[in-house]
């Protein structure tokens, strides 16, 4: 994995995201690429990765060779409001205003886990995605899609809540590519068999 920022030499709207992350509750693996047209690109952890208090401990952990488009906002659990509670009204946040236990500031808002997502995984303009969701290999979120539940691995889905278009290919080549799970390959493996790769030459790869 290289360790520049910038993937192309005069493009400062792309970067590799896993050379700009500092907050280690952040996981990204190589090749994974983010690109923002308005805002700066570096900037991902503040204005992309939203509510993700260290107090919660929860995790965003993106696979490699992602594409992550312009505006994608990845939302975390402390945005949540308790549900099972009487009030929506966060309470336990304002400890110091209702004299509260600080140690129960979790109460007021649902846990829903981590955010995973699996390799080669296209994340479309804008798109959406809630504390809890696993989004499988090989997927793609639509534009301003708001993806609210897990997707398996090559799905393409849109909409608001996010759901499935179709499967990218049939069944039994997703089962061959989740087999071989060519980004896990060597580098130069990969560089072997690019053509391959970018033509969709399943049978070669056999």
């Amino acid at each position: 994995m290289p360790q520049k920022i910038y993937p192309r030499s005069k493009d400062r709207e792309t970067i590799y995201l896993k050379n700009v992350i500092s907050n280690p509750n952040i996981i990204v693996g190589d090749y994974t690429i983010y690109n923002d047209f308005v805002k700066e690109p570096r900037e991902f952890e503040k204005n992309n990765v939203l509510y993700q208090y260290p107090i919660n401990q929860d995790k965003l952990i993106i696979g490699k060779f992602c594409s992550i488009a312009c505006g994608a906002k990845f939302i975390f659990n402390s945005a949540n409001h308790s549900l099972s509670s009487l009030s929506t009204y966060p309470f336990p946040i304002f400890f110091e205003e209702w004299n509260l236990d600080v140690k129960d500031i979790k109460n007021a808002w649902d846990n829903k886990g981590d955010i995973v997502i699996g390799n080669d995984v296209w994340v479309g303009y804008e798109a959406v995605i809630l504390a809890g969701v696993t989004i499988g290999d090989g997927a793609v979120i639509g534009a301003r899609a708001v993806v609210t539940k897990n997707i398996p691995p090559y799905t393409i889905v849109g909409g608001v809540p996010a759901k499935p278009i179709r499967k990218r290919f049939s069944q039994e080549t997703i089962d061959f590519l989740l087999k071989i799970k060519w980004w896990n390959w060597s580098e130069e493996h990969i560089r072997q068999h690019i053509t391959e790769i970018q033509l969709g030459n399943i049978e070669y790869l056999r």
